[in-house]
């Protein structure tokens, strides 16, 4: 699982049924300098995930999501998914070995 804000939302025009009643994020994944910082709104240098989200998240909101065949995992059917949103993190508090 990574961590990564969420900085917007993607529409589309059709989509796979087994995708009705929960939206799609643009997130960019946050990299251990921004787990220090997590009120910083700092978009990451890594490249932005398109993840698809039935929790509820927003604009800002600090997510925790997988990738891969592990983004397959709630669905019965097997389903076209690269990102799934597997939390909504409330407290983040990250202290890095030193």
């Amino acid at each position: 699982m990574r961590l990564g804000r969420v900085i917007g939302r993607v529409t589309l025009s059709r989509q796979d049924p087994a995708f009705r009643g929960a939206r799609w994020l643009l997130v960019s994944p946050m990299s251990r300098p921004q787990l220090s910082q997590p009120d910083q709104e700092i978009i990451s240098a890594s490249p932005s995930t398109v993840v698809y989200d039935d929790m509820g998240a927003t604009r800002g909101d600090i997510i925790g999501f997988v990738e891969g065949a592990e983004a397959t995992a709630p669905f019965e059917q097997p389903t076209p998914i690269d990102a799934y949103n597997a939390a909504i993190i409330e407290n983040l508090n990250y202290q890095p070995a030193g």
